[in-house]
C-alpha cells in the first residue's frame, strides 16, 4: 500500500481469470493478475508478461508520467488499436510488484 497526500494505491494478488481478445484475437489470458486499486480509478488488472502475447504487439512512442507509479510505455497492436496496453518498466518502489506487467484499457473477466 502506497499513500500520498490523500492518494492511495493498493496492490495485491487476484485469482480472476482475465482474457484481452481484439478483432477476435487472444492477445492476453491469465489467472494471475495483480489488482491496482488507486484512488479515483475503475480497479485496473496487471498482466505478467509470460501471460501477454508480446510478440503480436508493437512499442509505441507513447510515454505518460504517474507521479505515484512512474513512466509508462505503451504498446499497439499494428493494423488495429494504438496504445491499447501499458506497463511501467521501473515503477516507484511503493508499487514495485507492477513492475514489467501488461495493463489493458478493456479487459474480459471469463
Amino acid at each position: 500500500m502506497s499513500t500520498t497526500r490523500g492518494h492511495r494505491i493498493d496492490v495485491e494478488e487476484g485469482t480472476d481469470h482475465v482474457r484481452v481478445e481484439i478483432g477476435g484475437q487472444l492477445i492476453a489470458e491469465s489467472r494471475r493478475p495483480l489488482l491496482l486499486s488507486e484512488t479515483g480509478y475503475p480497479v485496473r488488472y496487471y498482466l505478467p508478461p509470460e501471460d501477454v502475447r508480446t510478440e503480436l504487439l508493437t512499442p509505441s512512442g507513447t510515454h505518460t508520467f504517474c507521479p505515484f507509479k512512474g513512466t509508462a510505455s505503451y504498446w499497439s497492436l499494428p493494423g488495429g488499436p494504438e496504445d491499447i496496453v501499458w506497463a511501467y518498466p521501473e515503477p516507484h518502489p511503493e508499487v514495485a510488484r507492477i513492475k514489467d506487467h501488461f495493463c489493458f484499457y478493456e479487459v474480459e473477466l471469463a
